[in-house]
């Protein structure tokens, strides 16, 4: 089935045709290792995870390298260093540890390749020497600077003109800068920062080079598909599209963009209860607290009930839709639990739906569909119907990332056997109470697993149970 994917910069959908379909490379942005991740963050990486599972089960997993970098040098992560008295890679490692598991609780797959920028000094120092070679960066004052205007397409990503944004510069300028929109490759660092030497003296590098420099010897170029956040078009993708295309003398190029990525993905932003994330308001969710107390099941779903291109509102309700969905799912695979699979397929109409631009909510409604089959069929005594269902259910759900326990697991997890004993024994003792209008037995069951903690979901073919978060 072709896979149809929204690039940014042709502003369509184009049928996805990888330059070798043996090895196809994806780069997305990864975190800067200074804090933990807010749910913001976790937003791309689940989205491409989607995308990477898509490729491997498309390609073949030996043929898709994903790559997800690492920055580790940065302002905030040197302001935290310096304020703590320690070295960056303490502050970087502790947090670097803390996102991977954040990402493991959202049943994120790990990538093959997670380039840290402070292992690709030498690749950086090195491209930015190609760029000045090819006549578009300049040395001042002991920086190095991207000469916006040695590259014609510049803004093609974004859709800006360069001219307009010169003109339209309110920012104050650098003295050393040819124009307001030339950016740093090379800056020196402050004496108590970290360092490292270059032929324009001792520093560091500059935000965007980094990427591209990783990017080219990590996977070569082009690359396949490169995404992000929508917040990085500009300036991030924008800059690392010049750097990647002048390094190699494509700046004059009528197609120079194909010589760096042949796929632009981007994902929408996530709000609040309808409120940008910002600390003056008081509303940025970490998710290192959130998986504590909300399976990351359920957070994973939440990030892509929406439409990855579409703004998410991260409200109670959604998550509480959330576990409801997964809730229902998992009550179907319980109730055919006895019954094995029969195949290892997708749905047709799952794969019609995730091939459209990774079309997560339509992809979700195959899902019930299929849940609600093995529901009729387990009534009707068609166990043949119930295992294609199954098997389509279970191979769908694993492109998306979900439904990867067992439904004793997902009900039941935390409860020991003790309690699980309890609570199926007053499950029996409420349908006999009710089935003799004893409202009084029935209220004391009740309340009885109220105290155990336990939430009673009623459903047409009996109850099942989970405990309270």
């Amino acid at each position: 089935m072709t896979l149809f994917l929204h690039d940014t910069l042709h502003r369509e959908k184009r049928a996805f045709v990888p330059r070798d379909p043996e090895r196809v490379t994806l780069y997305v942005c990864g975190p800067t290792v200074y804090d933990f991740a807010h749910i913001g963050n976790a937003r791309p990486p689940v989205v491409f995870d989607v995308l990477v599972r898509l490729l491997r089960r498309e390609y073949g997993a030996e043929s898709v390298i994903y790559a997800r970098n690492v920055t580790d040098v940065d302002d905030k992560i040197n302001a935290k260093a310096h304020r703590e008295g320690v070295p960056i890679g303490d502050v970087t490692a502790r947090y670097e540890a803390a996102y991977l598991a954040d990402m493991s609780a959202l049943n994120v797959t790990p990538p093959d390749i997670a380039p840290h920028v402070t292992g690709h000094m030498d690749a950086i120092v090195r491209q930015i020497g190609e760029i000045m070679d090819q006549g578009c960066a300049y040395a001042a004052e002991g920086h190095v600077l991207f000469d916006v205007s040695s590259y014609p397409s510049y803004g093609a990503l974004s859709g800006r003109n360069l001219d307009d944004m010169i003109a339209g510069a309110r920012v104050e300028v650098a003295p050393y800068k040819k124009n307001p929109h030339d950016f740093v490759l090379w800056k020196p660092s402050k004496p108590d920062e970290p360092s490292w030497p270059s032929p324009w003296g001792d520093g560091r590098p500059g935000w965007h080079i980094e990427c591209s420099a990783m990017i080219e010897q990590t996977l070569g170029l082009p690359i396949d598909i490169h995404g992000g956040g929508i917040d990085l078009v500009f300036p991030h993708h924008e800059n690392e599209i010049a750097q990647g295309v002048c390094a190699h003398g494509h700046a004059h190029d009528a197609d120079s963009h194909d010589a760096y990525s042949r796929y632009w993905m981007h994902n929408g932003f996530l709000t609040v209860d309808a409120e940008k994330m910002s600390k003056s308001v008081g509303n940025v969710l970490l998710l290192h607290d959130l998986v504590q107390t909300i399976p990351g099941e359920v957070v994973r779903w939440a990030l892509l009930s929406a439409h990855y291109r579409q703004p998410l509102d991260w409200n109670q309700s959604l998550l509480d839709q959330s576990r409801k969905n997964l809730d229902r799912l998992y009550g179907a695979l319980r109730r055919a639990e006895a019954v094995a699979p029969l195949g290892d397929m997708p749905s047709p109409e799952f794969l019609t739906a995730i091939s459209d631009d990774l079309n997560t909510p339509g992809a979700m409604a195959t899902l019930f569909a299929l849940s609600s089959e093995i529901e009729r069929a387990m009534t009707a005594g068609d166990h043949h119907a119930v295992g294609i269902a199954k098997a389509e259910l279970l191979a769908s759900s694993r492109i998306l990332g979900v439904l990867l326990s067992t439904p004793d697991q997902w009900f039941e997890g935390g409860a020991d056997d003790a309690l699980k004993a309890e609570v199926e024994g007053l499950l029996a003792e409420r349908v006999t109470a009710r089935a003799e209008k004893n409202w009084a037995e029935a209220d004391r069951i009740r309340d009885r697993l109220t105290a155990l903690n336990v939430v009673v979901m009623d459903g047409p073919t009996g109850a099942t149970w989970r405990l309270k978060e």
